[in-house]
């Protein structure tokens, strides 16, 4: 084969179509013509002599072939942002983009305070961050569209020999609860009290609610008698639900520091029971790394409050 039958530019359109269900918004997220984004899929079609889509739907669906072209695309695509991201370096941190990915609580409390350190001291470099849940940002990490995450799960069985993990820094989950209620008044209460308690919570499959319940479940707490008033599906929603007097939560204690300073919240430990888990920092050990993942690593990670001994070793392929 003397001549690639397909295009980079061919390859982006396949990719935005199958995230988007439709050539129409696809071309919306290229902000190119529907008409120039049908021509293009015409012509890769042709070029290999295979359907990638079946038209009788509402919704743009791949054919095997088509889905088999796209997970090679994801591949060569990642590839070529590397590639640039390297010849990026070549300006020694005068410029550059720096990707970074977290899993939820992480990505919303802890993230944007680090990447507001690292923008302090080098402003050319531009910075992306991508919030998912903790499989997914794995699986970014493990496909090189992200340079390094830091999350609060567990990496998926298996990608955790193809990944770089190494334990960052512990989160403690606390209990908080509207200022007037009657248990707020002390600083602690007794496990007994906690099944007194109206509690909101995460989705049962999230991971701070399976963290909070195995803890719980080392200190004898059976949190299937915990009544449960309602499911959120955000931290934030939880909160303003908290401060309205609707019931307790358990949340990490670096989501309530705005809280705690104007006295909306308040938080109670409960007795001679502590709720810890480790946040994970995670490269590819097999991918570029960036001077910019490089000095975020080594010069801002390090300012983080509970960072743990371990974290101050530098990952595999970065040079300290």
């Amino acid at each position: 084969m003397t001549e690639l039958p397909f295009t980079l530019d061919q390859l982006r359109i396949l990719k935005a179509i199958a995230a988007e269900g439709s050539f129409k918004r696809a071309a919306d997220s290229l902000y190119v013509s529907q008409p120039a984004v049908s021509l293009q899929v015409q012509n890769l079609e042709r070029q290999l002599n295979v359907p990638l889509f079946d038209r009788g739907g509402r919704r743009a669906q791949l054919t095997e072939a088509g889905h088999l072209l796209l997970q090679y695309g994801d591949k060569i695509l990642a590839l070529c942002e590397e590639t640039c991201r390297a010849l990026e370096d070549l300006q020694n941190l005068q410029g550059g983009t720096l990707i970074v990915g977290a899993s939820q609580t992480t990505g919303t409390y802890l993230m944007p305070r680090l990447i507001g350190l690292f923008r302090q001291r080098y402003p050319q470099v531009a910075v992306k961050l991508q919030v998912h849940s903790t499989r997914r940002t794995c699986w970014s990490i493990a496909n090189g569209q992200l340079d390094l995450a830091i999350i609060g799960g567990e990496v998926p069985p298996e990608l955790q020999d193809a990944l770089d993990v190494r334990a960052f820094a512990e989160d403690e989950l606390v209990l908080i609860l509207p200022p007037k209620h009657l248990l707020s008044r002390g600083d602690v209460i007794s496990r007994e009290e906690l099944y007194q308690l109206r509690f909101i919570t995460l989705d049962a499959q999230s991971t701070i609610r399976k963290v909070i319940d195995k803890i719980l479940s080392q200190y004898d707490i059976d949190t299937s008698r915990f009544r449960v008033e309602m499911e959120l599906n955000s931290i934030e929603a939880i909160k303003n639900a908290v401060q309205s007097g609707l019931g307790t939560a358990f949340v990490s204690n670096s989501a309530i520091a705005k809280e705690l300073d104007l006295g909306t919240l308040q938080r109670v430990r409960i007795e001679n029971i502590s709720i810890r888990r480790i946040l994970w920092l995670i490269f590819n050990p097999n991918r570029y790394q960036s001077r910019a993942a490089e000095t975020f690593t080594r010069e801002v990670l390090p300012l983080f409050p509970n960072l743990l001994p371990e974290a101050l070793k530098m990952p595999v392929g970065i040079e300290s």
